[in-house]
């Protein structure tokens, strides 16, 4: 094995993407096996049997198979933004949030067919919380404060998936802030940098590389 980490990644999958983000905002260089999660290599399956991205295997052979703890792993190496200063029991309760509740409802909201549920209760479900978000967003452009940290970027991939799977909806809401938010993110260089498309790894292939990002003073 190299020097590099590798990173097992599917590039739509917003676990992978909140992780990517990190990484690439750290500095940390990787070897990118992009994946497709219907047709999972066997090696990813033999580090990580649960089959989901992002996996990232250390040179030592350690395996990080939860996005969040990708990201802790990334900005606790090198955190130029200061993401982790926003690691507070009342920050955090947001990400709990968006990583339980508020998935179960945007995935029986954006896939009622394969859940055979109501994807209209599952959608006002999920927007009881987003109201939340847009009352903490009050006066401030990111939810920890005025610059992106962590609560921000782990939220931002989910929020997103929510807001397009009916854009015009999301749009009616009475979400000001939680909109400015969400295109802030969209606009984003680090997130146009995480979304670099890259080729499909195959056995033998080296992996694609992380953008090199140029951190910014705010974002």
């Amino acid at each position: 094995m190299g020097e590099r980490p590798i990173l097992y990644s599917f590039r739509r999958c917003p676990y992978a993407m909140r992780g990517r983000m990190a990484l690439i905002v750290s500095g940390q260089q990787c070897a990118v096996r992009e994946v497709l999660l219907r047709d999972k290599p066997a090696e990813m399956l033999e580090v990580s049997a649960k089959g989901t991205v992002p996996v990232l295997v250390l040179p030592d052979g350690t395996v990080i198979d939860e996005s969040l703890d990708v990201m802790r792993w990334a900005l606790a190496r090198h955190d130029p933004e200061n993401w982790l200063a926003s690691e507070d029991p009342e920050v955090g309760s947001f990400i709990e949030r968006i990583d339980g509740p508020f998935k179960h409802h945007l995935d029986r909201y954006k896939y009622s067919t394969r859940h055979d549920s109501d994807p209209i209760a599952h959608r006002e479900a999920a927007s009881a919380i987003l109201a939340e978000f847009e009352d903490r967003l009050e006066g401030r452009d990111n939810l920890a404060g005025d610059r992106r940290s962590l609560v921000d970027i782990a939220s931002f991939p989910f929020i997103r998936q929510f807001a397009m799977t009916d854009r015009s909806w999301f749009d009616d809401e009475p979400w000001s802030n939680l909109r400015a938010w969400l295109d802030r993110h969209l606009k984003s260089d680090l997130f146009a940098a995480a979304m670099v498309k890259l080729p499909l790894w195959k056995v033998g292939d080296q992996g694609g590389e992380l953008p090199v990002y140029s951190t910014r003073a705010t974002g």
